[in-house]
């Protein structure tokens, strides 16, 4: 019934908009309840548990638009948001590019995409917080040199979102989210130097999470073989960059399609629309209806129903990724990928955005590799999306004949994300959907490892 109710407050507020003289107009509709807790040495440091609403208006003078947003679902708030935010669009300036979706491009995907599982919200306060203080005693527990902790964390969230348009578009959607992480601190003996390191686990459901125990253990693990670690002198080699530093390597090529740094021409992939941009072994799709996916929808926040883009396939770039503000800059068709907050215009986000698995294990790709870098963590932020230009702040461990070896610290791998596209020698079997934007381990043929 709340879901009816959410829907027809969208309607009631796009149909008061466009009668106080607005061409077009809508709204998203957020209501949810969420739960944190962050604990260090079993001890609560963080507990917050909130419910929330709260609803963003768009509206249109022509090609004059404005939004606002309000937590306040009394009519004569509404009333008062739609009138002022008519003003504030009288007093913008004219975009020929500006207005909603096409209405013969609306739609919603009619199948399950399993977003909703009631047994996130289900669970106790204590029963919550007892996944976080579960996973750090389990990482506590691994080994001695386990010393400290940075804490552990559970987080879940149970929400609607509703989509409604003066084009006739009125949807909504139940989502739901859970995970539990750790990161413990390694240590050799007291006044040696500490290694810290992490794990998680994320899911639709509490059904589906990671037991935390075994979340803890590979926390721990993962924090061990970091002990001892030191520089390397500076060389070319081999990098293998694992599942999870390699999603932020597939991140940067979403950057790189999105449409308004393609208009904006602030793109190294500006201009190369069906032209061979990486090794023909590379296939990246951006796939809204993986059920579960954390990228998954029934329809975007412009109301274009779900799909699956190919980006780059094959090696070569067959689409941009597109809401319809960037389509008509460009004078192409939206792709679906309209993503919106409360305020503001939408901007373009991923689907399931992920570059297609391999067949080569990780252990298979890690023994190809005669004298190399396997990466584990990323630090900072150095990529120039318009030029290509990679340089990243590395740890991780050393490969020697097909073999992880010691660990490494404190270097920099540099490149340039055009040759990186180019030179992916493997790619693993591994892909998990862990987050929106995400890859299995990838190979690079050869990258500078800049160390002592």
């Amino acid at each position: 019934m709340a879901e009816l109710n959410l829907e027809q407050i969208a309607k009631d507020l796009v149909d008061q908009a466009t009668g106080a003289g607005a061409s077009a107009a809508d709204v998203v509709v957020l209501e949810g309840e969420e739960f944190s807790t962050a604990l260090r040495l079993g001890k609560i440091e963080r507990l917050k548990e909130a419910s929330s609403k709260g609803l963003g208006l768009r509206v249109f003078i022509g090609t004059q638009s404005a939004s606002a947003f309000s937590s306040d679902f009394s009519p004569s708030s509404l009333k008062t948001l739609a009138r002022r935010t008519l003003e504030m669009a009288r007093e913008t300036s004219e975009d020929p590019a500006s207005g909603l979706a096409e209405p013969g491009l609306l739609g919603r995907y009619e199948g399950d995409l399993q977003l909703y599982c009631p047994d996130v919200s289900k669970l106790s306060t204590e029963e919550r917080i007892g996944y976080a203080r579960r996973a750090e005693a389990a990482a506590m527990a691994v080994d001695p040199r386990i010393r400290n902790s940075e804490g552990a964390w559970y987080e879940s969230n149970v929400g609607t979102k509703v989509y409604a348009s003066s084009a006739g578009f009125v949807g909504s959607y139940q989502a739901s989210y859970c995970s539990v992480a750790v990161s413990p601190i390694a240590q050799t003996e007291p006044g040696d130097g500490m290694e810290r390191d992490y794990w998680y686990s994320v899911a639709r459901s509490v059904a589906a999470l990671e037991p935390p125990e075994e979340v803890g253990r590979k926390a721990a693990e993962r924090a061990l073989r970091r002990l001892g670690a030191h520089k390397v002198s500076t060389r070319q080699v081999p990098v293998v960059f694992d599942s999870e530093t390699a999603s932020s390597l597939v991140g940067h090529i979403f950057g790189a399609v999105r449409g308004d740094a393609i208009y904006r021409k602030a793109s190294f992939l500006a201009g190369k629309l069906g032209q061979p941009v990486a090794g023909e072994n590379v296939t990246v799709l951006d796939d809204g209806l993986r059920p579960g996916g954390f990228g998954s929808r029934p329809f975007d926040d412009e109301g274009i129903p779900a799909s699956t883009t190919p980006v780059i396939e094959r090696g070569v770039l067959q689409s941009y990724l597109l809401n319809s503000y960037a389509a008509r800059k460009l004078g192409l068709k939206t792709t679906g990928n309209a993503s919106r907050a409360l305020a503001g215009a939408p901007s373009v986000g991923p689907k399931n955005f992920y570059l297609k698995p391999g067949t080569h294990s990780p252990e298979e790709i890690i023994r190809s590799v005669k004298d190399g870098f396997y990466v584990t963590e990323l630090i900072g932020f150095g990529v120039n999306v318009v030029t290509g230009d990679y340089s990243r702040g590395a740890a991780g461990l050393w490969i020697e004949n097909g073999e992880l070896t010691y660990p490494v610290h404190e270097v920099t791998i540099a490149g340039n994300l055009p040759d990186i596209l180019n030179h992916i020698e493997m790619i693993g079997s591994d892909l998990e959907f862990r987050r929106a934007v995400t890859s299995p381990t990838l190979r690079v043929g050869s990258l500078t490892v800049a160390g002592a």
